[in-house]
């Protein structure tokens, strides 16, 4: 049952449309939906996944409603990190401007990590993305999600937001705030958002909305953009919201999202004569509108041309011993292809791949690039990370998409026959994706995909 406070403010919101609006929140089903991700499938057709039935979502690239997403989790496309399951609406805000392969990206509140999957998979090697999660535990999440989408330029910290302006000056050119909120645009699909709805919450929401954009204003650099998104309708923690921050903040401009956005939202809503006249350059995205929950995008741009990109810390990642150095390219050797384009760094008791030339901030960091291994007795043991990331660099590749038999073996974490293979670490594949590794010896390849990934 739908809140009554929350009802009546709907009605004086959307007027003639508001039962449209009603009827989609209580008696249409949520949709669902799953993104393509580029960083594991270059090219592909929706005629590539069989029974699966996709359609495309005009607004999102690589994006696509799934019209039966029982059991998603549980495919081999989502093991292999081709799939991101994501409600549509939240495709939206990623998509709302164009993301040039060499930006520099923060997500400050990012997990479980789908605008940060969504934004990496159109960054180059000269990109870079710092995701970032509050709380540990989703940022465990975060970390987890990196790894199955093989995210290479990536980092995950676990921080408060108040932490970055000590770390970084006007230096992104993107950050993305999915900001926590009063989730009235998930009342459709999750029935828990009711019963924590209430006026008061709306207000403590807003409270700290406006916190967190104020700790994110110095860290965009001139000419780059700050996406505010929210999954609620109020206008308390939307049009307020960024009209506060804009009157603040004069270097900052409220611009349009891309036209296929438009096409899928409504505008903006003036709450008061003195709001900011182009308020309406915000989007709301409504269920009755477009296929998926509620959404509000506010894309904001900043004109400081006097601020200088920073990064106000030293490095504390630190080289590797010539040691370490001389087993890891031996591994490389004797197993890849050719090395990847990354440096070996150590952070805590970590190896890393660092593929961005970056340096790392000392606490909370949760993953740095690829985690590359486990270095025991002279030996190096690879991470399910390494493979998933650089699978494609690996000499010996198992292709399991054509051996359905032995692709249900392998995600069961059971040994398989691979007679034709020779000897050594391998890259298990699903059409051309990489979804782990194994050793081979003797003709059968001992498996290596993590126990917590696992099918029963």
């Amino acid at each position: 049952m739908l809140p009554q406070e929350f009802k009546a403010r709907m009605k004086t919101i959307l007027h003639d449309e508001y039962d449209a609006f009603i009827s989609a929140i209580e008696c249409q089903r949520s949709e669902k939906a799953v993104r393509i991700n580029r960083l594991k499938l270059k090219d592909y057709s929706i005629s590539d996944f069989g029974n699966i039935s996709l359609s495309t979502i005009e607004y999102a690239e690589d994006c696509h409603i799934i019209n039966d997403c029982e059991g998603i989790g549980h495919t081999p496309e989502h093991h292999a990190g081709i799939f991101y399951a994501q409600d549509p609406g939240a495709m939206a805000p990623v998509s709302s401007l164009s993301i040039e392969p060499d930006f520099k990206i923060l997500d400050l509140c990012a997990a479980p990590g789908g605008k940060s999957g969504q934004a990496a998979a159109k960054l180059g090697r000269d990109g870079f993305i710092l995701s970032n999660e509050f709380v540990p535990k989703r940022a465990k999440m975060l970390v987890g999600n990196f790894e199955r989408l093989g995210i290479k330029n990536g980092l995950v910290t676990s921080l408060d937001t108040s932490a970055f302006p000590k770390l970084y000056d006007s230096f992104f050119d993107l950050v993305i705030l999915d900001a926590p909120c009063s989730g009235e645009g998930m009342f459709r699909k999750n029935s828990d958002a009711i019963q924590e709805w209430s006026p008061a919450n709306v207000k403590a929401c807003a409270l700290r909305q406006r916190e967190i954009l104020e700790n994110a204003s110095g860290l965009v650099k001139d000419g780059g953009y700050l996406l505010y998104s929210t999954c609620t309708y109020s206008t308390e923690e939307n049009e307020e919201v960024v009209d506060a921050f804009l009157k603040s903040h004069t270097d900052y401009e409220l611009i349009s999202v891309k036209d296929e956005i438009i096409k899928s939202t409504a505008s903006g809503i003036k709450t008061s004569d003195e709001m900011t006249t182009n308020i309406y350059k915000t989007r709301r995205f409504y269920s009755h509108i477009s296929r998926g929950e509620g959404q509000f995008i506010a894309l904001l741009k900043r004109n400081a041309p006097l601020s200088t990109p920073k990064i106000l810390f030293k490095d504390a990642s630190s080289p590797i011993t010539k040691e370490e150095s001389k087993i890891v390219e031996n591994f490389f050797k004797k197993n890849l292809e050719k090395n990847p384009e990354a440096s070996l760094r150590r952070h805590g008791n970590n190896i890393y791949l660092i593929s961005h030339g970056l340096p790392l901030p000392k606490n909370s960091v949760f993953s740095a690039g690829v985690l590359l291994g486990e270095i025991r007795s002279g030996v190096l043991f690879p991470s399910h990370q390494l493979f998933s990331a650089y699978g494609e660099l690996f000499s010996i590749k198992v292709e399991l998409s054509e051996h359905p038999e032995l692709l249900k073996k392998y995600l069961h974490g059971e040994e398989i026959t691979i007679e034709s293979a020779r000897s050594g670490w391998c890259s298990v594949q699903y059409k051309g994706a990489s979804l782990g590794g194994g050793k081979i010896s003797n003709g059968k390849m001992k498996n290596h995909y993590p126990k917590g990934l696992r099918e029963n």
